[in-house]
């Protein structure tokens, strides 16, 4: 059997497959200067602690070899960095769970490129609906370092519950085109990620020291299961065979009386180990040469708002009739809508409901409100739309003492004849504070009388005395205590006071 093996046709055949060693050499090697953890087994991925909104160096590398891809000599390339979920669960709805962050985090970012920081990157780019991705171009005969900064912590994406819950893995994800023939940075070169879990600021610190803790306190067989710490984390080539029977297993349960398209075993495939973008029909594939998401710049805006602090009534707009008003209309257009939410103090979601209009905006409830805006904003949004009043601290029933102009005759059931009785007529005030400048603000608005006209307001007391109404005596006010009042003429002759019996 060696010497059938021998013959020169197998021979021949055998040096005309590709060795092992020439197989799998990328073109590129992405390193980012974060520790490890030391409690990963031996063969599984590494994963990586990062703190929340903390810079962290990514190194681009050029590892080709002599000869490699030399189209791309003397020629910058463009390079997509992204977080993306690692658990297959989650990247079936990563649409939806990115647009729930954004609900929940309006103008934040998931991934920022700290540019002062980078060294080498051209052309910075961003996109308003791409929240997890930043693209840039470099030459990979120069040092290039992207420094990246992560905002969403593993725990936004876990269900509530009772506290400490477990947080998701995400993935560091990097994308490297080339330029083609018509300009165009869409011919994929080379693709690659890492496992990473984000937490609140120092947080990935104290992880880390915990998971190291815990290695020393092991024995040293049981050390040798697991992998050690390297100081930098290296981004490996992307897995582009996934577990597709498995997938289209987890679709059928779902859904038993829906039929799977015939090609969506095909479409999982071309996924790899990374989620697509959420607004793209293609994706990225290695070794494909697939389009790459169109990005804008961004300083680009689709819509400019006023300055959130300035106060200056050029800023409310034109002076139409619903910008002055204090409740919002349903017939109020986009542009009355957006000077309704500057006058009120919600100047921070004007971009976020820059299509609503009055009608819109009415026919959110309230937990979409809190869902959208977060608790403290959604529930003042709410209460404004709904033009909800604060609870009044203290209510008291005035009326003034019969005059011929108040007075209304009333009829006797019994003779029909007219009776020399009056009916009182009594205004409600409501007061929002105990104090006694309050009582009188709210006596003038009720009655049509000048506030400067009043001098002071006394309460009529035993045997006819009159006490002057302080803060202290309207805090040991009953509630929806009734009062008669006359006025009498102030002393000097301007103004007059009024009187509570």
């Amino acid at each position: 059997f060696s010497d059938v093996l021998a013959l020169p046709i197998f021979k021949q055949e055998d040096s005309s497959l590709p060795q092992e060693n020439e197989t799998k050499h990328p073109p590129f090697q992405y390193v980012m200067c974060a520790a490890t953890s030391p409690a990963v087994k031996l063969y599984d991925e590494t994963l990586t602690y990062l703190n929340q909104g903390q810079s962290y160096e990514i190194r681009m590398l050029d590892n080709r070899k002599a000869g490699d891809i030399p189209e791309i000599n003397g020629k910058l390339v463009k390079s997509i960095i992204r977080v993306v979920f690692h658990d297959r669960r989650l990247q079936y709805t990563e649409h939806q769970q990115l647009e729930g962050w954004k609900w929940n985090r309006p103008g934040d970012r998931l991934l920022d490129l700290d540019i002062p920081m980078s060294v080498g990157v051209i052309d910075i780019k961003t996109n308003p609906s791409q929240l997890n991705a930043v693209e840039f171009l470099w030459d990979p005969t120069k040092c290039t370092s992207a420094f990246i900064q992560v905002h969403c912590i593993s725990t936004e994406f876990t269900p509530r519950k009772h506290g400490g819950e477990k947080g998701v893995p995400f993935r560091i994800q990097v994308d490297t085109f080339k330029q083609t023939e018509n300009g165009e940075y869409t011919d994929h070169l080379h693709s690659a990620s890492c496992q990473i879990k984000v937490f609140k600021p120092k947080g990935a610190d104290r992880k880390q020291k915990t998971d190291r803790e815990k290695m020393e306190k092991r024995t040293a067989h049981e050390k040798e299961k697991y992998q050690p710490s390297y100081d930098t984390t290296v981004l490996t080539e992307m897995r582009l065979e996934p577990i597709i029977e498995d997938a289209v297993e987890h679709e059928q349960k779902k859904s038993s009386k829906r039929t799977l398209p015939a090609d969506y075993g095909d479409s999982l495939a071309k996924r790899g180990s990374c989620s697509p973008w959420p607004d793209t029909p293609t994706t990225f594939v290695n070794n494909s040469p697939t389009p790459a998401p169109t990005f804008t710049s961004a300083q680009h805006n689709t819509y400019s708002v006023p300055d959130s602090n300035s106060s200056s009534p050029n800023h409310q707009g034109d002076g139409t009739s619903q910008g002055s008003g204090d409740q919002l209309h349903p017939s109020a257009t986009i542009q009355e809508t957006q000077q309704w939410l500057l006058k009120n103090r919600f100047s921070t979601y004007t971009r976020l409901f820059s299509n609503f209009s009055g009608a819109d905006l009415l026919k959110l409830t309230r937990e979409d409100l809190v869902q959208i805006c977060g608790p403290a904003d959604g529930i003042r949004l709410y209460n404004a739309l709904k033009s909800r009043s604060v609870r009044p601290r203290l209510t008291i029933y005035v009326c003034q003492e019969p005059l011929r102009s108040i007075q209304l005759e009333r009829q006797d059931a019994g003779n029909g004849e007219s009776s020399n009785g009056a009916i009182y007529v009594y205004h409600a005030i409501y007061l929002e504070e105990m104090a006694a400048s309050e009582v009188t603000r709210k006596l003038a608005l009720a009655f049509n009388i000048p506030l400067h006209q009043i001098n002071q307001v006394y309460r009529q007391g035993p045997t006819g005395i009159h006490i002057l109404v302080s803060d202290q005596m309207v805090q040991n006010f009953q509630d929806e205590s009734c009062f008669l009042f006359t006025t009498i003429k102030a002393e000097n002759g301007e103004g007059f006071h009024i009187i509570l019996k």
